[in-house]
Formats: C-alpha cells, structure tokens, sequence
C-alpha cells in the first residue's frame, strides 16, 4: 500500500491570519525544568548533571487555532443550534466517517468565487463515477500552491449553497477542499452581499450544516499527487479535542498497488 500526504504542514515561519506560535524547550532546559518541577511537586531531588550531557528531552509548545493547518469542521462550528438537534463537537463525531473511498472533483480551472451545482455535476459526468454515500468527496482548486501566503486566504474557489446541498443529497458527510474554506473566499461574499443585499451568499456551505449534519476538511493539500480521481481511501481522522468545533488532521490516501 502506498500512503500520500494529503496535509499541509503547521508552519510558524508562514503566514497566517491568526499567527502560529512555536516555542521550544532545549533537552537542556527540559532537564532543569524536570528537576524544578520533581522538587515543587514531589519533594524530590534531582541533579541534571547526573544525565548524560546535562541534557533530557526537549518540548515544543504550539499556540494555534483548531483551524489552522489540515483540520475537519465538526457540526458544532457551524453554529449553536441546528434544525436536526443539538450539533456534535469534533470528539463525538463517529470515526467510520473519515476513513472512506474518496472521489477527487477537479475545480481548477474555477475563478476565485463560489460555483454551483450545475459545475460538481458536470465535473462528476466526466470524473465517471458519482459518489455513493459516505463517500469522501475532495475539490482540487489549485489553492494549495499559495499556502504560507496571503494570497492563499484571498483567492479561491469555494462552493455555494446549492453546490453543497448537491453533494450531501447523495449522501455524502465529509467534504474536503485544498482552499482555506469550503465557502467562497470573504471578499468575494462580502461584495456580492453588499450587491445584491441576498444573505443566502453568506457563508452557505458552512451554514448548510445547520441544517444538516456534515463535516468539512479544510486546507488539504497535494492533492495532484493523487493516482486518479477515485479508486483510493482517504484517512483523515480529527485529533479528539473535546468540546471543539474542528480537530487537527493528518489527511493521506491509502492506494493499493
């Protein structure tokens, strides 16, 4: 079986909207820390000079949002309430559904915006398998050649309501894109609305799942790397983060050679 990495790496030293922070402890200063911590809560004395080299084991603290990097939107992000009941938190979500045949839609050839319908059904015409469900569904935008940049958050294409009703009416629950949302990009929404004064442009593929339940992976990665566009199962299982609206994932194709 060949594995291909599907995720973007959390990176401190790229850009980000809300800026990762990456501090790291020496194996040095971990010993030291180790013998301050042993003495306040254990009563314990311990001479890091007794390890070799002075050194134990470095640590490394991240600051981040749950939506930073490869992650899966889990019900509850989409807002407090829902017609369907109460929305679950990422750590409720069940397993089964992020370990899934997969079907890779091609939108690059898309302008920055949000397409509809009609476009995921004739992309799927010539893909030549519609997606069953419970099938993961990934839109291969060409956005991920701009992450670590501004551009990345500003320029492209997202879905609009009637596109991602379209996909969960076959029974899909998780929908992936290699973009930073699943919707269109905030510019773009914001004008239409302030055009045409319509609040369904508004955040439509997010706010779907007030109606009902799905999750999204957001800001895959690599996806060209992929063999075909079906034919392989994607793993994407959120880290279990209890109470939150996303989860880190590490995202990969399972292809059986």
């Amino acid at each position: 079986m060949r594995i291909i990495d599907l995720s973007c790496p959390v990176d401190a030293s790229a850009w980000e909207p809300d800026a990762v922070v990456h501090k790291v402890l020496t194996a040095a200063e971990g010993a030291r820390h180790m013998s301050r911590e042993m003495k306040a809560h254990f009563g314990i004395d311990f001479d890091p000079g007794d390890l070799p080299g002075g050194e134990l084991l470095s640590l490394d603290t991240f600051t981040l949002t749950s939506h930073t990097g490869t992650h899966v939107d889990a019900p509850s992000h989409y807002g407090s309430e829902a017609e369907y009941g109460e929305p679950r938190h990422i750590h409720e979500m069940p397993l089964d559904w992020f370990l899934r045949p997969a079907i890779r839609l091609d939108l690059r050839d898309q302008p920055a915006g949000a397409v509809g319908a009609d476009v995921i059904d004739k992309e799927i015409s010539r893909v030549g398998r519609k997606p069953r469900p419970y099938d993961i569904v990934l839109l291969n935008t060409g956005a991920s050649a701009y992450a670590g940049t501004k551009r990345y958050f500003t320029d492209f294409t997202g879905l609009d309501g009637e596109a991602t009703d379209f996909l969960l009416d076959l029974g899909v629950k998780v929908i992936g894109t290699d973009a930073f949302s699943l919707d269109a990009p905030f510019g773009d929404m914001i004008s239409r609305f302030q055009r045409s004064g319509d609040r369904s442009v508004l955040w439509p593929a997010h706010f779907a799942g007030r109606r009902r339940e799905y999750c999204q992976i957001e800001r895959l990665h690599n996806l060209d790397a992929l063999p075909a566009d079906f034919g392989y199962t994607v793993s994407c299982l959120p880290v279990k983060l209890v109470g939150s609206g996303a989860g880190w994932a590490r995202a990969v194709a399972l292809v059986e050679e």
